[in-house]
């Protein structure tokens, strides 16, 4: 698992700038911010990213309107119901689409 600092001066609701390790800045899209195991987790997706691109997932706390933190997941377990409760999530969106499409024509 990688482990990356956070800078937040950037933050809106639809975009948040991470700080890498190395110092660079990856600007990244929201895809969702849902529930797993009583805590909310945030998934981000680079912005310049392609279908090769890794989704990152951390554990997501607000601090008010314009402060958030986002948290390292560290433990394989947590991390692993967390992905998973990604994937269910991106499948139900996937499905409420495909529905969403039927129901227009």
């Amino acid at each position: 698992m990688s482990h990356e600092s956070h800078n937040h001066e950037d933050c809106s609701h639809d975009q948040v700038t991470l700080t890498m390790d190395d110092g660079s800045e990856v600007l990244c899209d929201v895809i969702a911010i849902f529930p797993c195991n009583g805590k909310e987790y945030i998934a981000l997706f680079p912005t310049d990213g392609d279908e090769n691109t890794n989704v990152f997932i951390y554990q997501f706390i607000e601090h008010g309107e314009e402060d958030i933190e986002l948290i390292n997941i560290e433990n394989d377990d947590e991390f692993e119901a967390v992905a998973d409760a990604f994937d269910e999530l991106m499948d139900e969106a996937e499905f409420d689409e495909l529905y969403a499409e039927d129901e227009e024509e």
